[in-house]
């Protein structure tokens, strides 16, 4: 029989949301392509996804439920059948709930599974009906979500198509050919039709010849730039005072706080020229129409709630709104909405919150009730949450029952006393989101289930009915659950497309038969239709900036994407050890060269990994990638040992470029 070739949309965490086409041969996956009628795939994926089928059928593959066997993060384990794994589950929760209370019980998860049906769907009933505690998602995009939806109401973004028509865009926070690839070619194309392309980031990400301003911007100071540039402008005059006037609210204190940022004092915080804000300033103002790409890195710090706020509020101050190209990128989330409660009713769940970038302190302190029992999917917290050896420390804790529903072999897993087996999206019926692309992705399955694996929803359902919980809610197979959830679509006002996405196509956000233009055919969606430039989750004291400095850890260490893995996704690959990223005069000061072996420490710990001395990071900067699986590491430990679990003020986001550290050389 000859190799077919199925159609279905990439799921993992990234703004592009891609179509694909995968080509089978004997029921084994044997190419990964992009797909040609997505309207920025176009035949053209990244190199992360074209190997996907090496971890769908890679050595560290979890096929079956199994048993922990020996000491806790050993990964020993012995296989055992699902009816066992969902009787050991049910006994140990039933005795915690008895013993402890609800609230002992602990569900943990984020974006390894980006689709619908995977994530906050049935799974939150059945935690909610234990009485299980909640957990605040607040590890990326907490600080970005609460200043868009406070500013704008999550109005959606300038689309990446529409790109080359700016004459100005800015990247600030962001790296498109780490993440975000498909931005990648629009930008080329503007760049070639004359636009003005400006990086703002502490590591020189685009070259020379591809970025005509970069901004080395000292971590965590963006917050003074941005009120900088609003400074400057409001004494120039050059604020679109008649737009403010007709379409915002709360413009006062955003200009009040600008006051006390002039160019050489914001330029001296943030360890810029003042030319270099100057520049800045004069071609953002003269440029029409003009972008800015706001990218999650800028949150990842104290003072990134505010800064995204800040940042945000510039298109809007200046009138660049209302063309193609003119505006804003945060996340284009809002354009896509489904209301699970419109498919299984009101979720009741009254139970504390935890934060989930406080899992460590969560998992050694003494909470009331403490935490016995932890239920870990579609995250890999033991590598990417902050102050790693806290969380380390908790999941070692023999008298907390851990289950992990995992695809691979993970570092967190090798905690579990329990491993279930999870699909890959090229298993599994889903729906897949964009925050970038104008896109519902349909994900159908291409090949048969590997092993024993089994998507989310069906177990989660089988784990309700073990319960005692017998709501229709928990009844139904994927297939039916896919059908309830592409009915409570909303895509821009739209129905979601059951022809398209139950085969794996893609449903394309209809903007009045255009694209999304700000102002334009999208408008805020506030309560009042305004913007609000100063918004409640900013606090009492908006756009107030916060200083770190430590005289005893001198560098500030950033942890960004990286062109290799998502997140943690794709960590089971043999990569070369772990490497951080120096300026050359930080390594000279302390004898450091290329290819040498480092110790990077604080007061949270340490890591051991080789070092690359580059002047495409600034100064007092150190970069160290996030994702990092422990086998990369000398010493087991990988960027978050180094990351306090202090929160941003704004919705308690995580800090990790708070982190402030120091280096040596390692013997």
């Amino acid at each position: 029989m000859p190799p077919t070739t199925h159609h279905t949309s990439c799921i993992m965490d990234c703004p592009d949301t891609c179509a694909l086409e995968i080509t089978v041969d004997d029921g084994k996956v044997t190419r990964i392509a992009g797909g040609t009628d997505h309207p920025d795939t176009r035949g053209i994926i990244c190199t992360k996804v074209a190997r996907y089928d090496q971890r769908l059928y890679h050595p560290e593959r979890l096929l079956y439920p199994m048993k922990r066997t020996g000491p806790k993060g050993t990964g020993t384990f012995e296989r055992i059948s699902w009816d066992q794994a969902i009787a050991t589950i049910t006994e140990k929760f039933q005795q915690v709930r008895t013993e402890w209370g609800g609230e002992a019980i602990l569900p943990y998860h984020y974006g390894g599974s980006n689709g619908v049906l995977g994530d906050e769907f049935i799974d939150d009933y059945y935690f909610a009906k234990l009485g299980a505690s909640r957990l605040a998602k607040t590890i990326c995009a907490a600080p970005s979500t609460a200043a868009a939806m406070g500013l704008y109401g999550k109005m959606p973004g300038v689309a990446f198509e529409d790109y080359p028509a700016a004459k100005c865009i800015v990247i600030w926070g962001a790296n498109p050919k780490a993440s975000n690839i498909h931005l990648a070619p629009y930008l080329k194309e503007a760049k070639k039709q004359g636009a003005f392309l400006v990086v703002i980031d502490p590591t020189r990400t685009f070259s020379a010849h591809e970025a005509d301003l970069h901004i080395p911007i000292y971590s965590g100071t963006d917050l003074v730039v941005a009120l900088a540039l609003i400074k400057l402008w409001h004494e120039n005059d050059q604020l679109d005072i008649h737009f403010l006037r007709e379409h915002a609210i709360q413009v006062e204190p955003l200009l009040e706080a600008a006051t006390l940022w002039p160019v050489e004092r914001a330029a001296k915080e943030a360890r810029i020229s003042e030319n270099a804000i100057l520049q800045l300033a004069n071609i953002y103002a003269e440029a029409y129409p003009a972008v800015i790409r706001v990218g999650w890195g800028t949150e990842r710090n104290r003072n990134g709630g505010q800064a995204l706020a800040a940042i945000l509020a510039l298109p809007a101050l200046m009138g660049k709104f209302g063309v193609r190209g003119g505006g804003y990128t945060m996340s284009n989330s809002g354009a896509v909405k489904m209301d699970t409660q419109k498919i299984f009713g009101p979720l009741e769940w009254p139970s504390r919150q935890i934060n989930m970038t406080q899992l460590g302190e969560a998992l050694t302190d003494e909470m009331v009730p403490p935490i016995k029992a932890l239920f870990v999917y579609n995250c890999n917290p033991a590598v990417t949450v902050p102050e790693q050896n806290k969380v380390l420390a908790g999941l070692a804790r023999e008298d907390l029952f851990t289950v992990v529903f995992e695809q691979m072999m993970t570092d967190t897993a090798k905690y579990a006393d329990i491993l279930l087996p999870a699909v890959t999206f090229l298993e599994q019926y889903e729906l897949r989101k964009g925050y970038g692309s104008y896109v519902v992705g349909g994900i159908q399955p291409v090949i048969g289930r590997c092993g024993e694996a089994r998507p989310n929803e069906e177990v989660f359902a089988e784990l309700a009915r073990a319960m005692g919980m017998h709501d229709d809610i928990f009844a139904g197979d994927s297939e039916q659950y896919l059908q309830k959830a592409i009915h409570a679509l909303d895509v821009n006002g739209a129905n979601g497309n059951a022809e398209l996405l139950k085969v794996g196509r893609s449903q394309r956000i209809n903007f009045k038969g255009t694209t999304a233009i700000q102002f334009g055919t999208v408008w805020p969606r506030t309560d009042d239709g305004k913007i609000n430039l100063a918004p409640e989750c900013l606090g009492p004291h908006p756009y107030h900036y916060q200083l770190l400095e430590d005289e005893k850890y001198p560098l500030a260490m950033i942890s960004p994407a990286n062109n290799k893995m998502i997140s943690s996704t794709l960590g089971e690959f043999n990569y070369p050890e772990l490497s951080a990223l120096i300026h050359p005069s930080d390594a000279a000061a302390r004898g450091i060269a290329s290819g040498d072996r480092i110790r990077v420490y604080n007061n949270l710990g340490e890591v051991i990994c080789r070092v690359q001395v580059s002047d495409k990071i600034r100064d007092g900067v150190i970069s160290m990638p996030k994702g990092a699986w422990m086998k990369s590491a000398l010493n087991q430990r990988v960027s978050t040992a180094l990351c306090p679990a202090t929160v941003n003020e704004v919705a308690g986001g995580a800090c990790f470029n708070d982190a402030r550290v120091e280096v040596e050389k390692s013997v």
